[in-house]
């Protein structure tokens, strides 16, 4: 009953966490797209001081959109704000990680092969270096070096690849993934909590009282739309992270933070096609290289050519068979209590990603993806929780290779 409530825990949190992450990623993308094609308006629209203007058609119906250079002459009855999208991503993206991740299956976190950690340990780990990689952000955005923005996005990039690495000395590798997204995540949400948001609030401030924004609220709003920017570049890395969970070749990967950087790179400047698409500046060129980068990297993760077995030790004797009876033995003590039709294990209601390993003829029909997991990168069973040797992942990996 435990694990049914669980599931249903983590059921409901991760799908109110993608409505609300939609939502905000959806007028992320909709304002930087707005922005960059706002074009000169007429001059009489220039004259109630709007700086840009664009028509379009949706829905069976023309919108025409105009942005002020700084605001109205009178503040309107009912001003939208965009703030909820992105607070209620944070509240349940780490009521997720704690349901999941700190309070939920161990494995998912910890690996005794890596750190010896208890729950309270690896949640220090956690929340303490979301804290600190935000302030360091804020530290940045708030430095002259925040107007050189090449400067500035190679550094933070840097920060966040010595954040990976630092995730997977310490975590497994699939809540390394989910940490280094939630620092991301945590920086996007700080962005709009302490800087887009507050340099509205002067905006509205300045509006309401009649006055002209002076040089401290203009730089709010510049510095707030820079932020803005920013958060756009960094949700295709993020939106990996969240759907990775799916994949153990990514996080399983001995190179794991590596291989993070890197599609964190590429999707990154894959993005930054689309943004100066918007401003009429075609560069497929971009696209050209983020798709051959990405194919570099799908052959740099290619999995050796499984071996065939050998039929001879190096003295010459012939190899020894390894036994059904021991492997069957090997799946009863190391995989079958999470990996069965009805699990025995307390973290979960059924198999993980429907894959049942309770005889040797399913464990044929899952081959590739057992020598990928409890073989070639070690990381299941989760956390080796079960105390698998090297010895049986050897012997394990020969059955598989001897009975294709």
């Amino acid at each position: 009953m435990h694990a049914y409530l669980a599931e249903w825990l983590s059921l409901i949190i991760r799908w109110f966490h993608v409505i609300a992450g939609v939502a905000w990623i959806g007028a992320s993308f909709y304002f930087i797209w707005l922005d960059n094609n706002l074009r000169e308006p007429p001059e009489w629209k220039k004259q109630k001081g709007i700086k840009g203007d664009l028509w379009a058609i949706h829905g069976g119906g023309f919108y025409e959109v105009a942005k002020y250079q700084v605001g109205p002459e009178k503040m309107p009855t009912e001003l939208h704000w965009f703030k909820w999208e992105a607070y209620s991503t944070l509240m349940s993206g780490l009521a997720l990680l704690f349901a999941v991740y700190y309070f939920g299956n161990p494995g998912y976190l910890i690996d005794p092969g890596k750190l010896e950690l208890s729950t309270f340990g690896a949640i220090a780990i956690g929340m303490g270096t979301l804290l600190g990689v935000m302030a360091i952000y804020e530290a940045l955005i708030r430095s002259p070096l925040a107007k050189h923005g090449l400067a500035f996005g190679v550094v933070l990039f840097l920060i966040l690849v010595a954040v990976a690495w630092g995730m997977f000395q310490v975590f497994a590798g699939r809540g390394a993934f989910i940490h280094v997204g939630a620092v991301i995540g945590t920086i996007m949400v700080a962005n709009v909590f302490l800087g887009i948001v507050p340099a509205q609030r002067a905006l509205v401030n300045a509006v309401e009282k009649g006055e002209t924004p002076d040089d401290h609220v203009v730089m709010l709003a510049q510095r707030a739309m820079l932020r803005s920017r920013h958060n756009n570049y960094l949700t295709l890395p993020v939106i990996f992270i969240m759907i990775s969970n799916h994949y153990p070749m990514f996080y399983g990967h001995e190179y794991g933070w590596a291989i993070l950087a890197a599609i964190g790179a590429i999707t990154a400047y894959a993005r930054h096609f689309f943004n100066l698409r918007h401003k009429q500046i075609n560069k497929p060129s971009i696209l050209v290289i983020s798709a051959l980068a990405t194919l570099a990297l799908i052959w740099a993760m290619a999995p050796s050519a499984p071996q065939a077995p050998a039929t001879s030790n190096a003295d010459g004797t012939p190899v020894t068979r390894v036994a059904d009876a021991d492997v069957s033995q090997l799946l009863a003590t190391h995989c079958m209590a999470c990996h069965a039709a009805r699990p025995t294990s307390p973290a979960f209601q059924a198999p993980p990603a429907g894959i049942t390993l309770e005889n040797l003829e399913q464990l044929k029909q899952h081959r590739d993806k057992v020598l990928q997991a409890a073989v070639a990168t070690e990381y299941m069973p989760l956390g080796n929780m079960t105390g698998i040797t090297s010895e049986e992942r050897s012997m394990l990996g020969q059955w598989l290779r001897e009975n294709p």
